[in-house]
């Protein structure tokens, strides 16, 4: 028998756990699957960010906490989710998110600042994807991870230069991709969301230099993302209603990524 669509993307009794959560598309996240019902752990570096964004979702009636730590180490992201598994239970859905990003030309780009960008968006995924399949979602064989990769990913760039970036987020989408397939068996299913431009602390000097207008511009839809652009997609991937869905890569861009320049 068929379940009823709304019912599909509700997520009672669920744990999210979401990395990068304090703000930005992270946060954006976190609401939406509060808002569909889970309990939400949320980690990034600054208690001060944590505690003002976990107030925030606690006004909408979402069951939030936080634990501060740097997602690029191990013992870390080790003590994030022994802290979830300890204050929340089993941890449902992992999403993802912490991230970095340098602007520099490519044969200019500082090795130290290649070496961050590669620990936070790349290794960070591995150890968190890692260890909480093996303490939750391998043994109970069921699992919902979402990956937040970017367009910059999918392509290079004519008049943005971001060589590390990038080259990260292109190893996020084929993660994404080799994880899907291996970790299936269990029944975790592993997803990615390729954000196009949204306004963030991470690309206000971008906004600032190219100005919306022009961002805007290359996307069909003539727009930039905003608070709630992520919401739909992540829900589909965390939810029910995404459960025959795994390995692919979403782009939610305005439609840039479908279009050539020009």
């Amino acid at each position: 028998m068929s379940t009823p669509v709304m019912d599909l993307f509700r997520l009672d009794g669920r744990v999210a756990l979401v990395t990068g959560g304090s703000r930005g598309l992270g946060l954006q996240i976190a609401e939406a699957l509060g808002e569909a019902g889970a309990k939400v752990m949320l980690t990034s570096r600054k208690a001060a960010d944590l505690e003002e964004a976990v107030a925030r979702l606690a006004e909408r009636g979402i069951d939030a906490r936080w634990v501060a730590g740097d997602a690029s180490r191990p013992e870390d992201v080790q003590h994030v989710v022994d802290e979830t598994l300890q204050r929340l239970g089993p941890i449902d859905i992992l999403v993802n998110n912490a991230g970095a990003t340098w602007g520099a030309p490519a044969e200019d780009h500082p090795l130290d600042a290649w070496d961050k960008v590669m620990d936070l968006n790349v290794r960070s995924l591995f150890l968190f994807s890692q260890a909480v399949a093996r303490a939750s979602m391998i043994p109970r064989r069921s699992g919902r991870i979402v990956n937040v990769a970017s367009i910059a990913g999918l392509a290079g760039s004519l008049n943005m230069q971001f060589i590390a970036y990038g080259t990260s987020k292109g190893a996020v989408v084929n993660f994404t991709r080799t994880l899907a397939g291996e970790w299936g068996r269990h029944g975790i299913n592993v997803n990615a969301l390729a954000p196009g431009f949204f306004p963030s602390k991470m690309t206000r000097g971008t906004l600032e230099a190219v100005g919306e207008q022009r961002l805007a511009a290359a996307a069909p839809l003539g727009r930039i993302g905003d608070d709630d652009d992520l919401k739909g997609a992540a829900l589909l991937l965390c939810s029910p209603a995404g459960k025959h869905i795994t390995g692919q890569v979403l782009a939610v861009d305005g439609g840039v990524s479908a279009v050539h320049a020009g």
